[in-house]
């Protein structure tokens, strides 16, 4: 990794340019405060925002730490060139115009080819992006206002969009900011490489990311490592669901968004939580910053209104997290703080008994606070300071220290809308270590954020095979397809292939009704009509296959006794390896669309969380009364489709198993596909 200290942290800046974003870096140093030299470098101007102008680079009077350069892509290459010359400690690329404005001549990725050349052995940032904020050591280069102040510590923050950070920048929840940069085309320097940098400073308490395209997978685990060395959390929000999404992602930054399971896969692997909101990010950085990434997802929740003890509890059901019945203990110490009117439950409405008295709030906090919990959250909205006196809820604040200082739990001030805990009380409730956290969806999804983070810095994940995409790739018919796999151990049914209905007779020997035909040469058999189940003799399988408009035909054996199907699928991604997806099959597929998605490689107890997240994980559990399914079988088939993958990773496209059929014996794949072609390992261009 190269060493980003003088380019992050300067003594000395220069500002290639004299436009209007160019003397805005410099008075945005000026404000927070910048204590070092900043050189303006423009040719014909002796000044620029009131500094002594350079007429070039190589007129500086020494070595530079960082430069932003503030010019047109084409003298954006040459400044680069004679900044690497001097040894400068790296630089900042504003211009646009390079491989994000790629054309049909190919301009924009030579000329970003040509920026890669020159810069040589040192750091660049972008092209196409504003630049960095340090708030730590006050070093600004960045060419526009921003909200953030100088801190001593807080939560990182990159974007691929220069105007999603400035955005962020301007929240008003008091999440301290200690970096805010900016990757633009990520060229040389990507949002892993920016991210290692800042989670080895100590300062650095927790790291988000926004993500348009992860172009690097290997940059990606390096920076999960380092986020569990240092035991610090990474939250992300990776955009590209939607069509238009990667579209508009791959116009602006250049990026290839590769699939949306695909992207997910990767993040949960490597123990990145994924949100899908920018205030699902900030709460979790919240979190994140206030108390570190949580050991569990036990939550116990508490207010004065019945009213929020539902809502929170209706919440949490879209959530992975667990609000656990009440102990002994806590029932005990409740009933000892609240008497016999209120009813114990979690979440608790301690009701309006105990309002106005510190000591017996503190109490009930503490009691709730008890035992085997995660975090606790008192619901709690503070009124505006404008309009009225927000000094009656000061005793809200003293229990929850109270409780906090007595447990050591970590514990949550939880408003129900985010704009009923402002700046300055959430300032308030962290220097009493409480954690501020503005709306109840966004807490709760802060806190499974949290929670995901905790479990998995305890884990050490196999690593993201990716390999090699083949060429000139064919799909193979559904016999050989089975016929390979079976090789590998999946379980098919017995079959025989019959190149025409006359040489059926034979073919149907030794085989046990009911039986199915299928005719082949097709993609999707049962649209077009291809398919027949349940023939009981001969007759019936000659009938069909003379109605049926094909040459040649699969003859199978009937799986009877079906207690669910499932689709077993490895597509290979083009950016992000082998994404394996299971969900249901059969004509559920398009229907319900429900699946869960991994990366490959996997191990059983993925396969079972994968499974056991499914909507009809039930029909393999017994469902009303039938048999549950021999789930080892249903494990042991994705299993061997793996291994079929993974031994072939430079020549498999797609492999699907649609349906597996699962029985209370046995699990049989009773269709496949799979799409393959020639290695290009060793192959020249």
């Amino acid at each position: 990794m190269q060493d980003l200290t003088r380019l992050l942290k300067p003594k000395t800046l220069a500002v290639i340019g004299g436009g209007v974003w160019c003397k805005s870096v410099i008075e945005q140093c000026q404000k927070i405060g910048f204590s070092g030299e900043i050189w303006p470098v423009h040719p014909r101007k002796d000044t620029v925002a009131g500094l002594k102008a350079f007429a070039s680079i190589e007129a500086l009077p020494d070595t530079v730490d960082a430069a932003f350069i503030g010019v047109n892509r084409h003298a954006t290459v040459e400044a680069v060139r004679a900044l690497s010359a001097r040894n400068c400690g790296g630089a900042v690329c504003f211009a646009s115009g390079f491989l994000e404005a790629e054309n049909e001549a190919g301009d924009g990725r030579d000329l970003q080819n040509e920026l890669l050349s020159s810069a040589g052995e040192m750091p660049i940032i972008g092209p196409n992006c504003y630049g960095f904020i340090n708030y730590l050591d006050r070093a600004v280069l960045w060419p526009d206002q921003h909200g953030g102040i100088a801190v001593d510590r807080g939560v990182a923050l990159i974007t691929q969009s220069s105007n999603l950070a400035i955005n962020l920048t301007m929240q008003k929840r008091g999440l301290p900011l200690s970096y805010v940069a900016t990757a633009g085309n990520q060229a040389q320097l990507g949002i892993a490489d920016l991210g290692r940098a800042f989670l080895e400073d100590p300062r650095v308490t927790a790291l988000g990311l926004h993500i348009e395209g992860i172009g690097d997978i290997p940059a990606l685990e390096e920076l999960a490592r380092v986020a569990k060395a240092k035991q610090k959390g990474i939250v992300a929000i990776k955009v590209g669901q939607s069509e238009q999404a990667q579209a508009a992602t791959i116009s602006h930054t250049a990026s290839i968004a590769g699939s949306d399971s695909g992207a997910r896969g990767v993040l949960k692997r490597l123990g990145i939580a994924q949100v899908d909101r920018l205030n699902d990010l900030l709460e979790a950085l919240m979190l994140l910053h206030s108390v570190g990434p949580l050991k569990g997802s036990k939550v116990v929740s508490m207010s004065c209104s019945g009213g929020e003890a539902s809502l929170i509890a209706d919440m949490a059901l879209a959530h992975a997290l667990e609000f656990p019945a009440l102990s002994a203990d806590q029932s005990h110490d409740l009933r000892q703080a609240l008497g016999p009117m209120v009813a114990l439950a979690n979440p608790l409405d301690y009701h309006t008994y105990i309002w106005g008295d510190a000591e017996a709030m503190g109490k009930t906090f503490s009691a709730m606070v008890q035992g085997n919990v995660d975090i606790g959250c008192i619901i709690a909205d503070f009124p505006r300071s404008d309009r009225c006196a927000p000094e009656a809820w000061d005793c809200v604040i003293q229990a929850a220290a109270y409780a906090r200082e007595l447990r050591g739990i970590p514990l949550a001030i939880v408003s129900s809308i985010p704009e009923n805990c402002d700046e300055a009380l959430s300032g308030e409730l962290m220097r009493k270590g409480l954690i501020p956290l503005h709306g109840l969806e966004n807490a709760l999804s802060a806190i499974e954020a949290a929670a995901f983070i905790g479990t998995s810095l305890t884990e050490h994940p196999k690593p993201i095979v990716l390999g090699h995409p083949p060429h000139s790739t064919e799909t193979l018919e559904e016999a050989e397809a089975k016929d390979v796999l079976a090789s590998y151990g999946l379980v098919t049914p017995k079959r025989a292939q019959v190149v025409s209905t006359e040489a059926l007779d034979g073919a149907l020997e030794g085989f046990t009704y009911p039986l199915v035909l299928k005719g082949q040469g097709a993609a999707h058999k049962s649209e077009a009509g291809l398919v027949a189940l349940d023939l009981k003799d001969q007759e019936a399988v000659k009938k069909v296959a003379q109605a049926m408009a094909s040459e040649s035909f699969l003859v199978e054996e009937m799986v009877t006794g079906t207690l669910c199907e499932l689709l077993v699928g490895i597509l290979r991604d083009p950016v992000h390896g082998f994404v394996l997806t299971i969900g249901a099959g059969g004509v559920m597929t398009e229907l319900l669309r429900d699946t869960a998605s991994l990366m490959l490689p996997i191990g059983e107890r993925e396969i079972i969380e994968a499974l056991e997240s499914l909507k009809i994980a039930p029909l393999l559990q017994g469902f009303r009364g039938k048999p549950p399914a021999n789930m080892p079988s249903v494990i042991n088939a994705v299993l061997r489709v793996q291994d079929y993958v993974l031994a072939h990773l430079d020549e498999i496209e797609e492999v699907e198993i649609n349906p597996l059929i699962v029985t209370p014996e046995r699990a049989v794949a009773v269709d496949a596909l799979i799409r393959k072609g020639q290695s290009n390992v060793g192959h020249a261009d």
